[in-house]
């Protein structure tokens, strides 16, 4: 009798805690039986969200994998077409930040305090975030300049780029954690190249799907003509992602990595899907990065066989190169896109940007101005990276470009002659960042979508794997004779 007493008051104990907890779940789960017949799409894409904010706080690198994974699938929809206001890549690092945060906060109760690392590639990208936002926005407030929603939009692209590359450096913590994020980037850019090939050279109905989804404004004219926008929406984009997938894929092939037949696949397929996106640039880009390979590892065979690649492609894609052969102008010699983009050059930004000495402070964050066109696209973009550059921040930005530039490159050289994952990223990057440089006398390649998400990611693991332990029982892991096998590095170039 003394012993079902204590049972007696337990079930009690039980039955008030558990038939409040019952009407708790019999009540949400009629709200969500009324929620998925009123509103079924919305409720279940905020499940998603739902699971995947908890997934990336209980495994913080996942976080990495999605951005560099879905990035480059999903950043050629149209800003608001499924998110107000925001392209999905960019809701998806708005909805990894906030999981990241709530699970610091939470650990903030346990004691535990981030750790805080002196990065010059981060200090020279807030550098240029500031150049580009805070600065010309207090310019056109001093000067009774109106100041747009296309200005406050464009002032925090860079900002955009900041804090992917806190959120990558943040996660990754592990050698095998930058391999996962390696193979994911170079198993979507292959997705991403089929897609561009197929594309270009109008097979199977792909370049009719990507118009209807990833039409920039919906203009079908900007994906079609022979040149393999893919999932980016900008032709130009996609080269530059297949130029760094192309790097990544070369520092490991250069270290005989292991499954050197798919690498060697990949790369050629890399190769194919630079040149099919009927780029000029693009053409120029991938002999800037084969230069760029041979230097980061000082062997002239490597950029030599990456450049038997870019031959085979260029004859295998023979259609597309012809299509764009064509298309000079007899007048000047230079392709017509070309003379396009200087005439728009010369009459809609420089004049503007010379008048009141506004290249010293910038005109505007807007990197574009209405289209007097009412038929084309509703905007005129600048097509001169460096001409953005004075545009948006005047002499700060510039300088603060060059300084990324010049630490970023050094960066990622030091790090593309060690081994592991960090090594790998270190070659993207180096390459990455040159050919930016470079490809910015055409366009602000630093800031297409998609292309210019993975340069900074690339970045912020090399910076995140800094002084890791690489596992020495991998033969991807050794680096080929005549690259240091350290696993620290240097800001100093050898």
């Amino acid at each position: 009798m003394t012993a079902a007493v204590p049972a007696r008051r337990v079930d009690a104990r039980v039955l008030r805690v558990a038939v409040p907890a019952g009407v708790l779940v019999t009540l949400a789960a009629v709200g969500l039986g009324a929620a998925a017949a009123v509103a079924p799409l919305p409720l279940v894409g905020g499940l998603v969200v739902l699971a995947l904010g908890v997934a990336v706080a209980a495994h913080p690198p996942l976080a990495a994998y999605l951005l560099i994974g879905l990035t480059p699938l999903v950043a050629g929809i149209d800003r608001g077409r499924l998110v107000p206001g925001l392209r999905p890549n960019e809701a998806l690092l708005v909805l990894c930040t906030g999981a990241l945060l709530a699970r610091g906060v939470w650990q903030l109760r346990a004691g535990w305090r981030p750790g805080l690392r002196a990065d010059p590639v981060l200090a020279a990208l807030v550098a240029m975030a500031v150049a580009n936002s805070v600065v010309p926005l207090l310019w056109m407030a001093i000067r009774h300049v109106t100041i747009t929603g296309d200005d406050l939009s464009y002032a925090v692209v860079l900002w955009k780029l900041v804090l992917l590359y806190v959120v990558v450096r943040s996660v990754v913590r592990t050698d095998r954690e930058g391999v996962r994020c390696l193979a994911i980037s170079l198993g979507v850019a292959g997705l991403v190249a089929v897609i561009a090939i197929l594309q270009s050279l109008q097979l199977f109905g792909v370049d009719d799907l990507v118009a209807s989804i990833f039409a920039p404004f919906g203009d079908t004219s900007v994906v079609t003509a022979s040149r393999g926008s893919a999932t980016l929406g900008l032709a130009a984009a996609t080269a530059d992602l297949m130029i760094f997938n192309l790097a990544l894929a070369a520092g490991w092939w250069a270290r005989h990595g292991m499954r050197p037949r798919l690498l060697a696949g990949l790369l050629a397929l890399l190769a194919l899907g630079t040149l099919s996106s009927g780029q000029f640039s693009a053409a120029i880009g991938l002999v800037v990065a084969l230069v760029a390979v041979g230097v980061a590892f000082r062997r002239a065979d490597v950029s030599l066989a990456l450049a038997g690649l870019g031959l085979g492609a260029a004859l295998a894609l023979a259609p597309v190169v012809a299509t764009r052969l064509v298309a000079f102008d007899g007048a000047t010699g230079l392709p017509e896109s070309w003379v396009g983009r200087l005439d728009n050059l010369r009459g809609y930004f420089w004049p503007r940007l010379l008048e009141d000495h506004n290249y010293v402070l910038g005109v505007q964050p807007s990197a574009r101005v209405p289209s007097p066109d009412t038929l084309a696209l509703p905007y005129i973009w600048i097509e001169s990276g460096y001409t953005w550059l004075f545009w948006g921040g005047g002499i700060p930005l510039a300088v603060a470009f060059v300084v990324f530039v010049v630490v970023a490159a050094r960066r990622g050289l030091a790090a593309a002659r060690g081994p592991g994952a960090r090594g790998v990223a270190g070659t993207g990057a180096f390459v990455g960042i040159v050919v930016v440089a470079v490809l910015m006398l055409f366009d602000p390649h630093l800031t297409y979508r998609g292309s210019g998400d993975l340069l900074i990611a690339l970045l912020a693991l090399v910076a995140a794997l800094d002084g890791v332990r690489v596992p020495s029982d991998r033969p991807s892991d050794r680096p080929e004779a005549g690259v240091p096998a350290s696993t620290t590095s240097t800001e100093a170039i050898p």
